[in-house]
């Protein structure tokens, strides 16, 4: 049928502040729906609390409200803007919770508004856990056998009814937040009580153990008209035990028999008639026990989930955008195909590739912490990978984590094949390593499969991928047989270097001398059935490319990669909007990334998309392919975080144009002598520090600056190896604990500074053209010195800052950006402490901060005029106009280390408040 007509406003509930299990997939899914509805003449009122997100930006509603996600202030805005729907299925479990509240307390009958994607009953069916357990055994589907407890009592009485180990699931939760395996009461006791407390309803269930068995994912679709797609079937690699977001996952699944997938498919649309979602889609899980073939539901969610994302990505079909369309009354075969334009949505997506996505973690920040992998959700982040094989995908999806030891490696290994086996046995972060060590040991897929219950197939896979690479290290000649084979099972250029004995530049000087190049095929939905119009790419070493060939000027835009803890959704944020901007300038925009859950990632964000790791290596062909079907203005590094920085100066080794701050300007930024002789000649202050490549070194200018100190590596984000260190035991017991994850030698210092322990610590954001300061925000942390700048709260603007310490602010940015030759963002952090300006750090790209400034004032940073409240704005010197969102990228002559020449534009930030009681500062 077509679009409902009595559906003009929507409410649109989002996720809120990322945390673990509910991260920017969400962003990603209420991006989609807000434009979605637009699109469709809808007026779209969004309520989100994250400001770091792509639709808190005023463009993607007509009303935005940056508030918390409760009942009651969501009450507040229905009764403002009288919506006459909300959708709250696109913004993880937090809206679908506040949904049940919203009905719970009888405000969708007080205000008659109805609730869309999902109705109440829909939800409630999917997610209380005794109620959906009765209709998939009404559905002639089989559950693992559960109990459901209110109370410890219960709990305990559940237990001697069903026996250890057993699995504890609270109600209405997500990321499997309190769920484990309980193997006994002391276990039971602490699961089950904190399963009580996380569960809104107060609600847990308790259900007989099936560890070890296989696990997957159906993603479907529904219309109210009953048709009903599978979009995508996932599995995954670790058996049950791990949480699917922990679990590398493959899509298709790859070792279902055709009978065992139909059969999840006809359970699969049981479940969603049943359930009665009808205008959206779900997300359903499934365990197979591989000795008998039993199949079990264990759960599903009726709304989009991080599943969908990856479904999402891995097929270029928009479940998001469906659901959003879905549910304003559309059927799936009233839905063109984006990427075809001759199908309609009814149509389900055939692979001819296979997708892999590999969990990222952060246990190095947290070194207490359990690494143990369980069924509450541990990653911060995912990697998603696209090849013409497993092996290939695999071996992708590892490398684009851009973690030290991730990915298949070949070198010394000390530990036996009993060792390695014994260590399997616990799923943790880098399993799949340990087991490619012990396969290549000796070990037989036999006893791997007894020591993880991971398929024997997969083994295999890794059994495969160590003959290739034993193959490439004893082979007499390093020819285009054995590279091409190589190349085709995934190998990266490092990886032949390491097992050569040769530098990777070797490698890649070998390969591209013998003509050997990645093409890039098409994700187009139906397996080459149709031309794909929608030009999203990933590299094979196949024969044939399908880039086509364009006449436009392009600009190409490294994304940020995985996210992890200190790089997350902000830095998409700042790759979404240089695609945009650059877009409305008239150049053709091409992304490469190769995080599944981002905004950037969708096929309608950039004129291309390239799904790629983010290696120097994948960076570079994709270049090169670019420029043989057109010509490249330049690549964009500064937007993305840590991670395309690093692969600046080995783009412009390339050839290839860094637009923005160049990689030698950086270099002035993040290496500390540099950026020392730059204060120096602007009369700036830095805390005391020194460089050291070595413990001893550390040792000797701790002492001499005086504890505390604070030591950091050089190159990283996010305060990577950051701690602040009270003595010289501490410090030399930091070189030990840290030894894995901090790299510190020639090239690699660690900072040591003078630890300001009585500061008050700012941040600035702003942009620099080579002619005029933008300030965009000043942002005072509210936490004392030592706590990073992404862990502090802070305020915009500055509350006990005179006037005088803002121009002194303005005028240390102004000389740091002349200096440094940022052309772009810079973020700069300070302290101030006894009345003196510390410089502590500048950063040339993109912050965690731009989003929040962006809307803390209400101005996306570099449009326009700064933001100000009434006061006039003063210039020191006349300027060309205000620097352009991304920075006037192009154009702008480089500036050399230290105040040299030039006119810059300098317009004051007034201070708004009383100034007179704070730090004895006056106007």
């Amino acid at each position: 049928m077509p679009k409902r007509d009595d559906i003009n406003s929507v409410l649109v509930i989002g996720s809120g502040p990322i945390v673990i299990g509910q991260a920017c997939e969400f962003d990603y899914s209420g991006t989609q729906a807000c434009r979605v509805l637009r699109e469709e003449g809808v007026r779209v009122i969004l309520v989100n609390s994250n400001p770091a997100t792509i639709m808190t930006d005023p463009d993607f509603a007509d009303a935005t409200y940056i508030e918390p996600i409760t009942w009651q202030v969501i009450e507040t805005i229905i009764a403002k803007e009288k919506p006459d729907a909300i959708l709250p299925t696109l913004g993880g479990q937090t809206a679908l919770n506040a949904a049940i509240e919203l009905h719970n307390h009888g405000i969708l009958e007080k205000y008659d508004v109805e609730l869309i994607g999902a109705s109440f009953e829909a939800i409630n069916k999917g997610e209380d856990r005794q109620i959906f357990k009765q209709l998939v055994l009404d559905s002639g589907a089989d559950v693992a056998a559960s109990r459901i407890a209110h109370s410890m009592d219960e709990v305990l009485a559940a237990a001697d009814e069903l026996g250890y180990p057993l699995v504890v699931r609270p109600s209405f939760t997500m990321g499997g937040l309190g769920s484990g395996f309980a193997y006994d009461e002391k276990d039971l006791r602490r699961m089950a009580g904190a399963g009580l407390h996380d569960s809104p309803t107060n609600e847990v269930l308790l259900e007989e153990s099936i560890l070890g068995w296989k696990e997957y994912e159906l993603e479907l679709m529904r219309d109210t008209a009953d048709n009903t797609v599978v979009v995508c079937s996932i599995e995954n690699v670790d058996p049950v035990g791990v949480h699917t977001g922990d679990s590398i996952t493959v899509a298709p699944a790859l070792t279902l028999t055709d009978r065992e997938y139909q059969k999840l498919r006809d359970i699969g649309i049981d479940i969603i008639r049943a359930v009665g979602v009808d205008t959206g889609g779900c997300n359903i899980q499934f365990a197979i026990d591989p000795s008998n073939g039993r199949i079990i539901v264990i759960e599903m969610n009726p709304r989009v989930s991080r599943s969908s994302a990856l479904a999402s990505k891995a097929t270029g079909f928009p479940i998001a955008k469906l659901a959003a369309k879905l549910a304003l009354g559309y059927r799936l075969d009233e839905i063109p195909n984006d990427i075809t334009g001759v199908t309609p949505a009814s149509f389900e997506p055939t692979l001819d590739y296979v997708v892999v996505k590999v969990p990222r973690f952060a246990f190095e920040k947290f070194p207490a912490a359990d690494p143990t992998l369980t069924t509450t959700m541990k990653s911060v982040g995912e990697a998603m990978a696209i090849g013409r094989n497993y092996a290939t995908a695999l071996q992708k999806a590892l490398r684009s984590l851009e973690k030290r030891g991730s990915s298949f490696h070949w070198g010394d290994e000390s530990r036996t094949v009993d060792e390695l086996l014994e260590i399997s046995k616990t799923p943790t972060d880098g399993r799949i390593v340990v087991l490619q060590q012990a396969l290549r040991k000796g070990a037989t897929i036999e006893q791997a499969f007894d020591a993880t219950a991971i398929d024997p197939w997969f083994l295999d896979q890794i059994v495969l991928i160590n003959e290739v690479a034993e193959t490439v290290r004893t082979a007499g000649q390093f020819d285009t047989e054995i590279i091409r084979y190589a190349k085709e099972h995934g190998f990266s250029d490092v990886q032949l270097a390491e097992l050569r004995g040769i530098s990777e530049a070797e490698v890649r000087s070998i390969r591209h001398g013998l003509g050997i190049r990645p093409v890039y095929k098409t994700v187009d939905t139906c397996a080459g059935e149709f031309p794909a119009l929608t030009p999203y790419h990933y590299s094979s070493y196949d024969f044939e490319t399908e880039v086509a060939p364009s006449e436009r000027t392009k600009v190409v835009i490294i994304g940020s990669g995985p996210n992890r803890i200190g790089q997350g959704v902000e830095f998409d944020y700042s790759c979404v909007h240089a695609s945009f901007a650059l877009s409305d300038a008239g150049y053709e925009t091409v992304m490469v990334n190769c995080n599944p859950e981002t905004v950037s990632t969708d096929y309608d964000t950039s004129d291309r998309l390239y799904f790629e790791p983010l290696t120097l290596e994948d960076v570079l062909e994709v270049l090169d392919a670019e420029a043989a079907s057109g010509t490249i203005l330049g690549v964009v590094c500064q937007l993305g975080g840590q991670t395309p920085l690093g692969l600046a100066k080995g783009i412009e080794a390339a050839g290839y144009t860094v637009l923005g701050t160049s990689p030698e300007a950086i270099d002035i930024a993040e290496e500390r002598e540099l950026f020392s002789q730059l204060l120096n000649s602007a009369g700036l202050i830095a805390p005391r520090h020194g460089t050291a490549i070595d413990v001893e070194g550390a040792v000797v200018i701790a002492e001499d600056i005086g504890y505390p100190v604070l030591v950091r590596p050089s190159f990283v984000l996010g305060g990577r190896g950051m701690e602040i260190v009270y003595d010289t035991a501490s410090l030399r017991d930091y070189f030990v604990r840290t030894a894995g994850e901090v790299i510190v030698g020639p090239g690699t210092p660690l900072l040591v500074d003078r630890f300001l322990d009585d500061a008050i610590e700012l941040d600035v954001d702003a942009l620099y053209d080579g002619n005029e300061l933008y300030i965009g925000g000043v942002m005072e942390h509210l936490e004392e010195a030592g706590i990073h700048s992404g862990d502090s709260s802070c305020t915009l603007p500055p509350i006990s800052l005179g006037r005088s310490d803002i121009d002194r602010v303005r005028i240390a940015t102004l000389a740091i950006a002349e200096g440094v030759g940022v052309r772009g963002l810079l973020n700069v952090q300070f302290a101030i402490s006894a009345g003196v300006l510390y410089v502590i750090e500048a950063n040339p790209r993109a912050s965690r901060t731009v989003p929040f400034v962006s809307k803390g004032t209400r101005h996306p940073v570099g449009e326009g005029r700064e933001p100000h409240h009434g006061r006039s704005h003063h210039r020191r010197a006349e300027g060309r106009g205000p620097a352009a969102e991304v920075g006037r990228l192009t154009g702008a002559p480089r500036r050399s280390c230290g105040r040299q020449g030039g006119r810059a534009a300098v317009q004051a930030v007034p201070y708004q408040g009383r100034q007179d009681r704070r730090l004895g500062a006056r106007p």
